[in-house]
């Protein structure tokens, strides 16, 4: 199978606890819940591709652990190829610690294990996986010189290059000028701008910046204040749809899933939003990260 997209990037079990409210440092809460689920970024996002509609492969690291053979069996049983998901002896899998309150509201510690040793020689070796893509998307649970690397290689062979700059923080002038889309979420923007987003309008001023320093579309996802375009196309507002919020741990991934398989399906940009919209607001009434996202027969009258 050749993959419309290959997502380069994390592989974590999410251990999940719910609580009545976010504890502030030096406070115990108690707990209402727990439970295991597969995530990570990376993982997320070809999960969401995947049941979106859109043939999708994975490239990443996990210990030889049994959270390793959970998380990629997991990518199997949504049909993403895992050739690219490579195991490594003595080292384990990545782990999120992921706390949600009554809100929806979350906070997140990731340990990344062995995604901190997904490196360029073991990408290079994919050559076969990635040429065909016609998008390559990625985050920043992984090292950014391999992010760089797949990155300017994938604009090299003529594909689409999708980055979410997420963990929050500085990125490479080469790494914003590849990207043909750039979709942080408005933490992420204030740390690449120095910039507060608090707003519609300050996102518009975000995007404008990330523009001018070499991306060539981008999209500040708001939460429940919607989403911010700025393309050649023009600056644009596209409200959220309005839900009661649950979890929102993997909205962002579902987003950015929707989007590529939606560019894959040659849809105009304003009707890829909506799509990816309409997506992540079914993810936010779900509790979990991959057990949120929906399929696309889910998604029936989405517009």
């Amino acid at each position: 199978m050749t993959a419309d997209v290959v997502v380069v990037g994390s592989l974590n079990m999410d251990l999940v606890a719910r609580v009545a409210a976010l504890p502030v440092p030096g406070e115990t809460v108690p707990g209402l819940g727990f439970a295991t689920m597969p995530g990570g970024k990376g993982a997320n996002q070809a999960v969401a591709v995947a049941r979106l509609g859109a043939r999708t492969a994975m490239i990443g690291c996990v210990g030889d652990d049994a959270f390793g053979r959970e998380l990629r069996a997991g990518l199997e049983a949504d049909g993403i190829d895992c050739r690219g998901v490579r195991e490594l002896r003595g080292v384990s899998s990545g782990v999120a610690l992921i706390l949600v309150d009554d809100a929806g509201r979350n906070v997140i510690v990731v340990v990344p294990g062995a995604n901190g040793r997904l490196e360029i020689a073991q990408v290079d070796g994919l050559a076969d996986l990635l040429a065909p893509a016609r998008i390559v998307l990625l985050q920043l649970e992984v090292p950014l010189e391999t992010v760089e690397h797949c990155a300017l290689e994938a604009r090299r062979r003529g594909s689409v290059v999708v980055v979410n700059p997420a963990p929050a923080r500085a990125l490479p002038e080469r790494l914003l000028a590849s990207a043909d889309y750039l979709v942080p979420n408005e933490v992420e923007a204030a740390a690449l701008t120095g910039r507060p987003v608090r707003s519609v309008e300050e996102a518009m001023e975000a995007a404008a910046d990330l523009r001018r320093a070499g991306a060539g579309r981008v999209l500040v996802t708001l939460g429940e204040r919607g989403v911010v375009s700025s393309g050649p196309e023009g600056a644009r507002h596209h409200p959220a749809r309005p839900v009661k919020a649950v979890d929102s741990t993997a909205a962002g991934d579902t987003f950015i899933g929707g989007l590529c398989a939606s560019i894959v399906r040659g849809r105009a940009l304003d009707d890829a939003i909506a799509f990816a919209q309409a997506a992540a607001a079914i993810s936010v009434t779900r509790p979990g990260a991959q057990p949120s996202i929906p399929y696309e027969r889910e998604l029936t009258g989405w517009r």
